[in-house]
């Protein structure tokens, strides 16, 4: 299979400044990929790269097979950016800069005109359509950028902290609208400040620091690298006679005034609780209050960073 974007050894700095330092990667087409870093850390130059609005140093990026350099208009009209920045022309009137940026691809107005009002309506932007960009709130603002980076109906969409700034209402309807569209099979890629947002609806993630790719899976296999989960047991009828019988179990116990509490280290707190509650109430113990504590996207980018995303 032909990947959608594939990226080798690619470097690139500005002045004294390294901005990458040598990164692979490869999307593979209808993914759901998340780039996750600091800030920094050389995600929208990447981002910038594959889209040709940074030129590259060294190494080579391919869309769909495609050499981005020798086959630019190919690569270029099978993706959508919806940039960090808001860049469309601030005094226009939103409906005419989708028709703009329609015409960038080569589509006529007459064929661009039933797919702009698609998008306004998709993005609640109809009533908003004779606005100028200026005018919008920050919310609106970026409906329109998603909705502009869609005009084309590109085969990749790359998404640059696509739902910054904007409320938690609104965020969750675009997470709506991406699960749909990738169901749809498009290829999108991700980058955000959001872990949550990575951890729901990327299928791989990368986490890119300092210019270098220093971990890359499913955000399932990234919690489970990082170690184990923890299981805590508030309950009463605890008896230190008890401790033979659970050896099976890596454990602490921590006496309180009404009772005590056991504290689990496991691989998979889900799996094991069941073995955990089934040994303690055989036993006579009283359970008052079971909680599991598991590892996160958000611990696993800390652990291999060594900041945290905003840092």
């Amino acid at each position: 299979m032909i990947p959608a974007i594939e990226i080798r050894n690619l470097h690139k700095s500005y002045e004294d400044t390294i901005a990458l330092r040598g990164i692979d990667l490869t999307i593979r087409p209808g993914e759901f990929y998340g780039l996750l870093g600091p800030n920094g850390a050389g995600k929208t130059t990447t981002i910038g790269i594959i889209t040709g609005l940074v030129r590259l140093e060294e190494g080579s990026v391919s869309v769909f097979g495609k050499d981005i350099i020798r086959d630019y208009r190919f690569t270029r009209s099978k993706i959508g950016l919806s940039p960090q920045e808001f860049t469309s022309d601030w005094f226009f009137p939103i409906d005419k800069l989708l028709i703009f940026q329609a015409g960038y691809y080569g589509i006529p107005k007459k064929e661009a005109q039933p797919r702009v009002e698609e998008l306004l309506e998709r993005f609640g932007l109809t009533e908003k359509r004779g606005t100028k960009m200026r005018q919008l709130s920050g919310g609106m603002k970026r409906r329109f950028q998603i909705a502009k980076a869609l005009v084309n109906d590109p085969d990749i969409l790359i998404l640059d902290e696509p739902t910054a700034g904007v409320d938690v209402q609104l965020r969750h309807m675009l997470w709506d609208f991406l699960r749909e569209l990738h169901q749809q099979g498009k290829t999108i890629l991700l980058t955000t400040h959001y872990i949550e947002e990575a951890e729901l609806l990327c299928e791989r993630v990368s986490i890119i620091n300092d210019g270098s790719i220093v971990s890359e899976g499913t955000p399932q296999e990234l919690i489970r690298s990082l170690g184990k989960g923890m299981i805590e047991v508030a309950l009463s009828g605890w008896d230190g006679s008890l401790e033979a019988k659970m050896s099976s179990f890596d454990f602490v116990y921590e006496p309180e005034t009404d009772g005590g509490r056991l504290i689990f280290s496991v691989d998979n707190p889900e799996r094991e609780l069941t073995n955990i509650i089934a040994t303690l109430s055989s036993n006579e113990c009283h359970i008052h209050e079971v909680k599991i504590n598991k590892a996160s996207l958000e611990d696993v980018f800390v652990a291999t960073t060594g900041r945290g995303i905003n840092d």
